[in-house]
């Protein structure tokens, strides 16, 4: 009986002999390789992005005062105007009708008055008399004035140095008056200064401010760059949801809000034209020949973010080593980060995987160097 514990006990020891011998092999056999980055030094632009459309700095809608059918358009689509040139004449027959009889009108009650003044100073008119005559007078000359402004209105001119935009409308086109919706007779813009207003969500506004440069694309021109400057940032929302009075706010609280941002856009060219789309990457901040590693090589665990820096062991072998940091400015591929412990060159992990065992060369490349389906070692 004993010696049959004995033979137990032997073949027990000669397992674990056995094991250890072929796990140390098998461990020497595997090697841990990292897919690594270097540190670098580089500059970093930090930008937001948003969608905007080109406006010119300064338009106007030109339209009537008074109601009259358009008699003549004197300037076409793209030509250039200054202010104070005629643009258009209206049919006004009828206003110089109106100011006739207006201003005879005023003849006769100019008349009535002078005799009833005279009448007064020699006490054979009373001073009600002459004070309805003198009323009746100013009301003529009131009436004059107004229709004398109409005629006058019926000669449409530019108010502002420009361009003509769009087509204007035809002539005997009834242009009506109105202070809601009068008839657009032409659109004047000028066209010597763009600007670009866009759309910023939320979460980005906080980071733009007045005199940050932003760079945008348009489809008509996608191999041109062009620059421009945040020159207003709107302090409102662009459907005023704060304000519950407001008929314009119509946004729920799971809406994304939006604010306007304006900003100046030099077009030397003369390439962009009004309603174009503008793609813009706004800068709002830099950093020149930072210390940075690749965002995918950021790790965290509870004591902070850190990287795994690439050292060679005793055995001439590498092994991470972690390195916690302080994260700094984003860009779109690489952080910013700030340690005493990087130095630019430094290879590190950006990720961790686990080779496959080395075959022998004599076994036919079997997985396993002994040969066989795998499984412990022999005894």
């Amino acid at each position: 009986m004993k010696w049959k514990i004995l033979i137990v006990a032997v073949l027990l020891i000669s397992a674990a002999v056995g094991y250890k011998f072929y796990s140390d092999t098998i461990t020497d056999e595997m090697s841990q390789t990292y897919e690594t980055e270097k540190v670098v030094r580089m500059d970093l632009t930090k930008t937001v992005s948003a969608t905007g459309t080109i406006q010119p700095k300064n338009s106007v809608e030109v339209s009537s005062k008074i109601t009259a059918r358009v008699k003549e358009i004197l300037v076409e689509e793209n030509q250039q105007v200054t202010a104070g040139q005629v643009v258009a004449i209206l049919d006004g027959q009828d206003y110089e009708a109106t100011r006739d009889q207006a201003q005879f009108t005023l003849t006769n009650y100019a008349q009535k008055l002078a005799r009833v003044e005279r009448l007064y100073n020699i006490g054979a008119k009373s001073k009600e008399e002459l004070e309805d005559a003198q009323y009746n007078y100013d009301r003529a000359k009131s009436e004059l004035e107004k229709a004398e402004s109409n005629v006058n209105e019926t000669v449409i001119t530019a108010p502002m140095d420009g361009i003509v935009v769009g087509e204007p409308i035809s002539a005997g086109t009834m242009a009506v008056q109105g202070n809601s919706n009068p008839t657009v007779i032409l659109r004047i813009a000028d066209l010597s200064e763009k600007l670009v207003k866009a759309k910023v969500d939320e979460t980005d506004i906080g980071s733009i401010r007045v005199g940050e440069r932003a760079n945008f694309t348009v489809d008509a021109f996608p191999d041109e760059r062009f620059s421009a400057t945040v020159t207003k940032i709107s302090q409102t929302d662009t459907n005023n949801s704060w304000d519950s009075s407001s008929s314009s706010s119509s946004s729920s609280s799971n809406s994304v809000i939006y604010y306007y941002v304006t900003f100046h856009a030099p077009d030397p060219k003369n390439l962009l034209l009004p309603a174009m789309t503008a793609r813009l990457d706004i800068i709002v901040g830099q950093s020149t020949n930072a210390l940075c590693v690749p965002i995918s090589a950021i790790k965290t665990d509870g004591q902070g973010s850190y990287i795994e820096k690439i050292i060679k062991d005793e055995r001439g072998k590498d092994t991470a080593e972690k390195v916690y940091l302080t994260i700094g400015m984003y860009g779109e591929e690489y952080v910013e980060v700030t340690t005493d412990k990087l130095n630019a060159g430094d290879e590190i992990s950006v990720s961790y995987q686990a080779a496959e065992k080395k075959t022998s060369s004599g076994t036919g490349g079997g997985n396993n160097r002994r040969g066989g389906m795998g499984g412990p070692p022999p005894f």
